[in-house]
């Protein structure tokens, strides 16, 4: 099989028939959109994993010396702890709360992650009818949808 530039295409499904240019047109629009889509799911999924480990409790030591120990302006004395600082602290974290935050978090990753994986395939079939068009709107799509997303990531 070889790449064509021909404006009738059977897409997908067999009700997504093309025969025209109109319909090619919208067709490469469609497909586009949905590549821009695929490249921010990739980017939502990225976010929310980060989301996640920032919201779980960080484990502190049982000894950690309170704030105004830890103050950069101290001389050494000052900043170094004392035996009232180094007694173990006391925290009871509602583990069930964050367990099933938890859970829910990772089950929307997951069907995320589902639909990124089927929309991925869809645009490589899509890819693999042959046809130019298509094939530079998945391009150009995924180079539109990288472009919005790239800095969305260094937000994150």
């Amino acid at each position: 099989m070889t790449f064509e530039l021909s404006s009738s295409v059977t897409l997908l499904f067999d009700f997504w028939d093309v025969h025209g240019p109109a319909g090619m047109v919208l067709s490469v629009v469609v497909v586009l959109l949905l590549t821009v889509f695929y490249e921010l799911l990739k980017v939502w999924r990225v976010w929310l994993g980060r989301s996640s480990k920032l919201a779980q409790p960080q484990p502190q030591s049982p000894y950690a010396a309170p704030p105004s120990c830890r103050s950069d302006n101290s001389s050494v004395l000052d900043s170094s702890p004392s035996e009232s600082s180094l007694t173990p602290m006391e925290s009871h974290p509602s583990t069930s709360n964050t367990s099933r935050n938890s859970w829910l978090l990772h089950g929307i990753q997951t069907v995320l992650h589902i639909l990124q994986v089927t929309l991925g395939y869809m645009l490589m079939l899509c890819v693999m009818s042959y046809n130019t068009w298509i094939f530079l709107g998945v391009i150009v799509g995924s180079l539109l949808g990288y472009f919005i997303s790239f800095p969305l990531v260094g937000q994150i």
